[in-house]
């Protein structure tokens, strides 16, 4: 398929097709030259994730596109699609939480600074 946008909204509509959640995409064509989109949706159970995975794939196909490869399916976790110049993750929210690639592909998350020991408590007694 051609068209990056027409890409991204097929592999969006089928990913609300089946009720994903969470659904971002991102422009990565400054950060790389392998893909020009990523899309990250979340899925509430094994079940749904698989069936969001094989729901882009048939989507895609239908509109003229073709994927690469597919990673991750006989798991539970994540699924990675890979439709050539977009790439779909699809994950649990705990993993999503623990891999957070919304600040590897996207705007990094403000970072709360750490509480440091408190003066007296750095300080050795006399």
């Amino acid at each position: 398929m051609k068209d990056i946008r027409k890409l991204q909204k097929v592999v969006m509509a089928a990913l609300e097709d089946i009720k994903a959640h969470d659904i971002l995409a991102f422009d990565v064509t400054h950060l790389t030259a392998l893909f020009d989109r990523v899309v990250i949706a979340s899925a509430d159970s094994g079940r749904q994730l698989r069936a969001l995975s094989r729901n882009v794939q048939d989507k895609v196909r239908e509109a003229g596109g073709r994927i690469a490869s597919v990673e991750g399916e006989d798991g539970d976790e994540w699924v990675l699609v890979d439709a050539g110049d977009l790439v779909v993750h699809i994950m649990q929210p705990a993993t999503r939480t623990h891999y957070n690639l919304e600040e590897l592909w996207g705007v990094p998350k403000p970072r709360t600074p750490r509480k440091t020991a408190s003066k007296s408590a750095e300080r050795p007694s006399a």
